[in-house]
C-alpha cells in the first residue's frame, strides 16, 4: 500500500520553508498549521483566564487595579498602595478575549482546521481536497482573523483604555456605545474568521461527496470523516446568519442604524435570536469532529469495532438537526411566552437523545473489550466523564424553571466548560497523541503524555467542579469582585486553574523534546489492527502525495471495519 501511496516517489521533499509553509496548497501542511497557530492562541487566551482566576482567588481586588488618577495599574503581585479601585474594564476585556479567542480561533481550527484537513482526505482516499488553492485562503484569512482578534485587545477602547469589555456574544446595547475602535476589529476579526470557515466548509463537503475512493459508500465512510462533513453543513448553515448579526451591529455603530436600538424601532433582543441561532449550532460545530476522533480511539484501544456504526452516523445528523431548533434556551430571562419557553425546553432534551446514543455506544465498545490505557484512551476515557457530567447538568439548565434560578451563575459556566472547554479540548489532546507519530514519524514520551493527562484532568475537574456549588449558591459569573461567603471554593477553583495551566506547558515542552529527541517511528501502523482506517496503511509521516493511485477496497473495507 506505502507503494501505490508514494506512486515511486521517495520521500524527500523539494520544497523551500517558504513555499511549503506560506503558500501550501497540501491538506496535510495546511491541517499542522492549523493546529500550530491554534496552540498558540490557546495558550494567550488561557494566560487571560489565569490572570482571572488569579484576581477571583480572594475576595477583594487585588491585582486588576485603577490608581487614584483613574490609571490602570495591573499587576502580578498583592500588595501595595497604588490599588485605589478595581479595574473593571481590564477585567471585563480579558473575559471577552478569552471567549472570543477560544470559540472562534482556538477549538475550532484544531479539530476541524487541522484534523479534518489532515485527516478527512485520508481517510476517504482522496489525493487532496478538492479545492487546494481555496484552503490555502481559508488558512490565511483565519491567520488575518487571528490577528484582528489580538489586535482588538491591544487597540483603544472603553473608558480610555485598550480593548472592548462587552462579553464574547457582543450583546448591543453595550457593543454598539463601547467606545474606541477596539470593538470594531473584534467584529472584523469574527467576519473574516468565519468566511475562512464557509470557505472550509464548503472545501469539506465537495471532498466527501466527490472524491471517495471507489466503492467507499456513504455509510462506509469512517466515523471522523463523517462528523466533519456534519460540521461543514452546520459552518455553512449557522455562520452566514451570525455574519448577518454582526454586520447590523456595524452598521449600528458606524452608519446610525437602528437594527438593534428600541429608541429608532429596532430590539436588541432580535439581536440575541439570531446570534444564538448560530451560537447553538456553534457547540456541535466544535464538539462534533471531537466525537469522530473519540470513535476511532476507543475502537483502537477497546480492540473492537465501534459498536453500532449507522446509529452513530444517524446520531451524528440527528444533532446536527437538532441542534438548529433549540437556540432560544440560552433566553429563558428575557420574556419569551410559556408556550415558547415549553417547546425551547422540550427540544432541549430531545437533543439529548442522540447524543446518549453515542454515550451508550461508546460504552458498549468498550464492554468486553481488551482494553489498553496508552495516553490517547487515557484522555478518551476523560472526555467521556467531562462529557457526561457537563450533559447532565445541561439538562438541568435545560428546565426554564431552574434556569431562572441558575442564569448568568457559575453554574452555566460550570456546564459550559465541561461539555466545550474541556469535552472539545480533550479531544484535540486525544488526537494529537492519537496520531502524533502519524504525523510527524516521532513517538512521544508515554509516561509524559500520561503525567499530562492526570495534570490536566484533576487541574480541570478543581476549577469547573466548585463552580456547580458556587452558582447554587447565587454567586453571578462575570464579576471582578464576590462576598466573603463565595471565597472557599473560588480559592480551589483558582487552584484548579494553575494546574491545568501547568499542565498546557507541559504540554509544549512534550511536543518540542518528541520533535527534537524522539524515537523514530518506521512502522505505518504502530498501535494496532483495529486502527483499520486508510491513514494507517501510509508511511510516518505521510509523503508528500498520497493516493495518486486511488486505494483498492480490500485495503481499507476489513471485517471490523469502523
Amino acid at each position: 500500500m506505502a507503494d501505490a501511496a508514494i506512486h515511486g516517489h521517495d520521500h524527500s521533499d523539494e520544497r523551500s520553508f517558504f513555499t511549503r509553509w506560506f503558500m501550501s496548497t497540501n491538506h496535510k501542511d495546511i491541517g499542522i498549521l492549523y493546529l500550530i497557530i491554534s496552540a498558540f492562541v490557546g495558550l494567550i487566551s488561557v494566560a487571560f483566564t489565569v490572570y482571572m482566576r488569579l484576581e477571583l482567588m480572594d475576595p477583594g481586588v487585588q491585582y486588576m487595579c485603577l490608581n487614584e488618577l483613574g490609571e490602570p495599574a495591573a499587576r502580578l503581585v498583592s500588595g501595595g498602595t497604588d490599588c485605589y479601585a478595581p479595574n473593571g474594564h481590564l477585567w471585563n476585556v480579558l473575559v471577552t478575549g478569552h471567549g472570543i479567542l477560544m470559540m472562534f480561533f482556538v477549538v475550532i481550527p484544531a479539530l476541524f482546521g487541522g484534523f479534518g484537513n489532515y485527516f478527512m482526505p485520508l481517510q476517504i482516499g482522496a489525493p487532496d481536497m478538492a479545492f487546494p488553492r481555496m484552503n490555502n485562503l481559508s488558512l490565511w484569512l483565519y491567520v488575518a482573523g487571528t490577528t484582528l482578534a489580538v489586535c482588538s485587545v491591544l487597540s483603544p477602547g472603553g473608558n480610555g483604555q485598550a480593548g472592548s469589555g462587552v462579553g464574547w456574544g457582543l450583546y448591543p446595547p453595550l457593543s454598539v456605545n463601547e467606545a474606541g475602535m477596539s470593538m470594531d476589529l473584534a467584529i472584523f476579526a469574527v467576519h473574516v474568521s468565519g468566511a475562512s470557515s464557509i470557505l472550509g466548509a464548503i472545501n469539506m463537503i465537495t471532498t466527501f461527496l466527490n472524491m471517495r475512493a471507489p466503492g467507499m459508500t456513504l455509510f462506509k465512510v469512517p466515523l471522523f470523516s463523517w462528523s466533519i462533513f456534519v460540521t461543514a453543513w452546520l459552518i455553512l448553515l449557522s455562520l452566514p446568519v451570525l455574519a448577518g448579526a454582526i454586520t447590523m451591529l456595524l452598521t449600528d455603530r458606524n452608519f446610525g442604524t437602528t437594527f438593534f436600538d428600541p429608541a429608532g424601532g429596532g430590539d436588541p433582543i432580535l439581536y440575541q435570536h439570531i446570534l444564538w441561532f448560530f451560537g447553538h449550532p456553534e457547540v456541535y460545530i466544535i464538539i462534533l469532529p471531537g466525537f469522530g476522533l473519540i470513535s476511532h480511539v476507543i475502537a483502537t484501544f477497546a480492540r473492537k469495532p465501534v459498536f453500532g456504526y449507522l446509529p452513530m452516523v444517524w446520531a451524528l445528523i440527528a444533532i446536527g438537526v437538532l441542534g438548529f431548533v433549540v437556540w432560544a434556551h440560552h433566553m429563558y430571562t428575557v420574556g419569551m411566552s410559556l408556550t415558547q419557553q415549553s417547546y425551547f425546553m422540550l427540544a432541549t432534551m430531545v437533543i439529548a437523545v442522540p447524543t446518549g446514543i453515542k454515550v451508550f455506544s461508546w460504552i458498549a465498545t468498550l464492554w468486553g473489550g481488551s482494553i489498553e490505557f496508552k495516553t490517547p484512551m487515557l484522555w478518551a476515557f476523560g472526555f467521556l466523564f467531562l462529557f457526561t457530567v457537563g450533559g447532565v447538568t445541561g439538562i438541568v439548565l435545560a428546565q426554564a424553571p431552574l434556569d431562572r434560578a441558575y442564569h448568568d451563575t457559575y453554574y452555566v459556566v460550570a456546564h459550559f466548560h465541561y461539555v466545550m472547554s474541556l469535552g472539545a479540548v480533550f479531544t484535540i489532546f486525544a488526537g494529537i497523541y492519537f496520531y502524533f507519530g502519524k504525523m510527524t514519524g516521532r513517538a512521544y514520551p508515554e509516561w509524559a503524555g500520561k503525567l499530562h493527562f492526570w495534570m490536566m484532568f484533576i487541574g480541570s475537574n478543581l476549577t469547573f467542579f466548585p463552580q456547580h456549588f458556587l452558582g447554587r449558591q447565587g454567586m453571578p459569573r462575570r464579576y471582578i469582585d464576590y462576598p466573603e461567603a463565595f471565597a472557599y471554593w473560588n480559592w480551589w477553583s483558582s487552584l484548579g486553574a494553575f494546574l491545568s495551566f501547568a499542565s498546557f506547558v507541559l504540554f509544549f515542552g512534550i511536543i518540542a523534546y518528541s520533535l527534537l529527541r524522539g524515537a523514530r517511528i518506521t512502522q505505518n501502523n504502530y498501535w494496532n489492527e483495529y486502527a483499520d482506517t486508510l491513514e494507517w496503511t501510509l508511511p510516518s509521516p505521510p509523503p508528500e502525495h498520497t493516493f495518486e493511485i486511488l486505494p483498492k477496497q480490500e485495503e481499507w473495507d476489513k471485517s471490523n471495519a469502523h
